[in-house]
């Protein structure tokens, strides 16, 4: 710029800039090149800037009147780069569609929206419950050691007790296990008491298909371990629990036999007028404690268990539990 510049020439440049600005914009082919425009035209150093440069060389009255006429410039400059701008998306999805074939004759193609399974809801339910009474979640694998399935529960080899719970085996030591007691095992030999955990999972045994029984199905066992327990702490846990899942209902305890629990109950509870079976409990058998190398005059504790399946059909009215795994999609959707 001249040092004798004069408003007339200041406003001369900005009419220019205005129609190749328009010009350019206009004819740019993609978004990036209007952005390369943007930048170049209204940026920091940019076209309009280097010609706004100039106005300290005008008068003080001159000065506010191109100031006005290069706001207008850039307004009109934005309005013509969104223009610009929504017109390249507007070819870009023309020419998207163009490219794209859609035949409104075909069926849809409709997925129905899924949802958990009622064993899966069920013992999500029970393991809720118990979380919320101070319980921790502990798993185990399925696959086990005739040690933690059975001969650290108290059930030595040739037992009685294990023809109850006939199961899969892999080979001589290894098998299927048959409850999740063995994960309380695992988990009281790498901690130590108190302890006070629940034990989700599936579970096998030998047991002929009918409408009660399954060779799979998923169990939930606790085990409560400190000083001082008694059968009282555990019969208001049960208790506590069971009126949690089914309502407050009728609750009595049956004496039973276990291998790991002494002295030992079947839990029963009144629903619909009848009493129905639903879990196993008892006090942790000493024997099962001095196994660990745990002191049973200082440490005492109870342990429960229950099958998912079991529960599932009580609170939903199943008939027949190979209804759980058929996968028919007219059952599972009434949950």
């Amino acid at each position: 710029m001249s040092a004798t510049i004069s408003l007339q020439q200041l406003t001369d440049q900005l009419d220019a800039l205005e129609a190749e600005a328009a010009a350019e914009l206009r004819a740019a082919p993609a978004a990036a090149d209007l952005e390369q425009l943007r930048v170049a035209l209204l940026g920091k150093k940019g076209r309009l800037s280097v010609v706004l440069g100039a106005m300290g060389k005008l008068s003080a009255e001159e000065r506010p009147l191109v100031g006005q006429r290069a706001n207008r410039l850039k307004e009109q400059l934005q309005a013509l780069l969104n223009e610009r701008l929504e017109a390249l998306r507007e070819a870009a999805m023309a020419e998207k569609l163009r490219g794209e074939s859609l035949d409104v004759t075909a069926p849809s193609r409709y997925v129905p929206a899924g949802h958990r399974h009622p064993l899966i809801t069920t013992t999500e339910e029970i393991v809720d419950i118990f979380a919320g009474l101070g319980y921790r979640v502990e798993e185990g694998p399925e696959v086990e050691t005739d040690h933690y399935n059975f001969t650290a529960l108290n059930i030595p080899p040739h037992h009685p007790a294990r023809d109850m719970q006939d199961t899969f085996y892999l080979t001589a030591n290894t098998l299927l296990r048959t409850h999740t007691s063995p994960v309380q095992i695992r988990h009281l030999e790498q901690n130590p008491p108190p302890v006070r955990i629940v034990a989700p999972g599936r579970v096998y045994r030998r047991d002929a298909v009918d409408a009660t029984h399954s060779p799979v199905f998923h169990q939930v066992e606790v085990l409560a371990i400190d000083e001082g327990l008694d059968f009282s702490h555990l019969r208001g846990t049960v208790t506590t629990f069971l009126q949690a899942f089914f309502g407050d209902l009728p609750v009595r305890f049956r004496a039973s036999y276990f291998p790991f629990t002494e002295p030992s109950a079947e839990v029963d509870v009144q629903w619909r007028g009848r009493w129905l079976e639903v879990m196993g409990c008892g006090m942790v058998d000493p024997a099962v404690l001095e196994g660990l190398g745990l002191d049973p005059e200082r440490w005492s504790g109870f342990a429960a268990g229950l099958g998912v399946e079991r529960f599932c059909m009580v609170r939903h009215g199943i008939d027949d539990i190979r209804r759980l795994y058929t996968s028919d999609l007219r059952f599972l959707e009434q949950f």
